[in-house]
Formats: structure tokens, C-alpha cells, sequence
């Protein structure tokens, strides 16, 4: 098994950011640590009653990052953010070397069952997309999938590797900075949040390579459940264009373009989000 971290000390660091984050929370939520069999694994929820909504960050993400994403959501159902293992966060730092979509996929299965979550709605971004297709639990009812790995390989033109090479290599703000500008739309700034949360990441913690495509029979299956999909209109990882053949050939889906987004989902497209989780997961009191 790997650890996500360099050292204890950048394990550390990225502990204390997160705790201090959501102690800074705007907002009523809670945290509550399960043990699981790949280690105590975090979980942030929000909102009145068992959640309904469980959201899967992307890579590098986890809840103190994603609170917007939080808030969100619980302002229409109740909701919770997993900080998955083997990714900077509250959770176990450990994971598998190989073969990690399908170790995510049964370690998110898991955690459903022993926080016991039922009759959930999954809302995958990145990564946590990819997460939630390799999940099957029986606890699963709908998936929303925003920016989603899993269906195509990432593209990464030249560009983007050396920003990408530079950050993780000179960890700076502006380092940061002007690699995040691929991940959001053109002419727009990235988050202060992200900038900050991600020069830390790249002093702190190890890599992560993007996630292959799921098998074939995998998104098959999928299919069977209800699902909608989102992609912002200016992605250069996952490119509409790309991106849409393949979650029609697969899980006979047009996915919905978030006009003026890139990879990254920022605050100001997380009400187009909430409408399109609405369609999977009807508000309570149909608000």
C-alpha cells in the first residue's frame, strides 16, 4: 500500500488545514469517524435527518475543500461529503499501488453499509464520478456524475503537463495558480480556496495519476440506474466532445453542457448543479 502523504510532517499539515476549514464553516455540519477495513475513514454531513446525498470529491479533493459543494446540497436535502482513503483529508492515507477504481469502488460500498446510508443519491465529481460508477451497493438508488472520469481517458496536452510539472516540482501560489487557469474557464481566476488548498497539496502529498475508463460491462450495469451527467462547456480534460459519445454509447445518456465551466466546478455553478441532482433525487416537499 501507498500513503498519499511525503511525510508525517506534510500529513500533518494537510490534517490541520482541513480541521481548521471546517471549523470555519459558515454553516451547521457535522464529522463523524467510521472504521472500515482500509482504516477510520471521515465523513462531513450537514442538513436534518440521514443523508440522502453522498457526494464524492475528485482527486487531491476532500470535504474541507468541497464545503461549498456542502452547503449546497444541504440546503434542499440532507447530505454528507466522504474524504476518501488514500487522498489528502481526514480519512486513512493508504492505497492500493494497482487496480484502484475497483479497491474504491468496494472500500465506498463499505462505508455506505456500515454508516448505513440507504436509498442515497451519488454525486460523483472526477474522480468521485468514477468512484461512484465502480460502487454497486444495493444502497445506491441514482448516480449525478459531474466531470466524470471513468467513461475516457483524460486528455493532457503539452501545455498542461509542464504547469502541472511546474507545480508539483516549485510549489508556489502562483505555480499553483497558473495551473489551475487549465482547470477553470478562459479568462476566468481559480478559487482563492483551491489555490491555497493545492499549494499544499503539491508541497505535502504524492501524485495521483487520472483514472482509466471503467470496463464496458461495469457501465453496462450502470445503466440499469438512474443517472444524469454534467460537463462544463469548456472542460480540456474531459471536452464535451469527447466526453458525450461515450456516456450515450454506454449508458444511453446526453449529458448536460454547464455553459461557461471548465474541469473544475466552482461556487458559481453549483446552483446548476443542485437542478440537475434534482432530477435523480426529487426535493423533499417537492421544493
Amino acid at each position: 500500500m501507498q500513503t498519499a502523504y511525503k511525510s508525517a510532517r506534510g500529513q500533518r499539515a494537510v490534517q490541520r488545514w482541513c480541521a481548521q476549514a471546517i471549523s470555519r464553516a459558515n454553516f451547521p455540519l457535522t464529522t463523524t469517524a467510521i472504521d472500515t477495513s482500509v482504516g477510520r475513514i471521515q465523513l462531513t454531513s450537514a442538513g436534518t435527518g440521514t443523508p440522502r446525498i453522498v457526494v464524492v470529491p475528485g482527486t487531491g479533493f476532500n470535504a474541507a475543500v468541497a464545503l461549498p459543494w456542502l452547503q449546497a446540497f444541504s440546503a434542499h436535502w440532507p447530505s454528507v461529503i466522504v474524504d476518501l482513503p488514500g487522498q489528502p483529508g481526514l480519512s486513512d492515507p493508504r492505497r492500493p499501488r494497482r487496480a484502484r477504481l475497483p479497491w474504491y469502488g468496494q472500500v465506498l460500498d463499505e462505508i455506505l453499509t456500515v454508516a448505513q446510508l440507504d436509498d442515497v443519491v451519488l454525486v460523483g465529481n472526477s474522480l468521485g464520478a468514477a468512484v461512484a460508477l465502480a460502487a454497486d451497493s444495493a444502497r445506491i438508488t441514482a448516480r449525478a456524475l459531474i466531470s466524470p472520469a471513468g467513461y475516457i481517458r483524460l486528455t493532457v496536452n503539452p501545455k498542461v503537463a509542464v504547469a502541472s510539472a511546474i507545480w508539483m516540482l516549485h510549489p508556489s501560489t502562483e505555480h499553483t495558480r497558473d495551473m489551475l487557469r487549465w482547470f477553470v474557464a478562459p479568462g476566468e481566476e481559480p478559487p482563492e480556496t483551491e489555490v491555497e488548498w493545492m499549494t499544499l497539496m503539491a508541497t505535502s502529498c504524492r501524485t495521483t495519476l487520472a483514472p482509466p475508463p471503467l470496463p464496458a460491462d461495469v457501465l453496462a450495469d450502470r445503466a440499469d440506474s438512474p443517472c444524469v451527467v454534467a460537463v462544463g462547456e469548456h472542460d480540456r480534460f474531459l471536452p464535451p466532445r469527447r466526453l458525450a459519445p461515450a456516456v450515450q454509447r454506454t449508458m444511453n445518456v446526453d449529458p448536460h453542457i454547464i455553459a461557461g465551466m471548465g474541469h473544475l466546478t466552482t461556487p458559481a455553478h453549483l446552483d446548476e448543479v443542485v437542478t440537475l441532482v434534482a432530477e435523480v433525487a426529487p426535493r423533499p416537499g417537492g421544493a
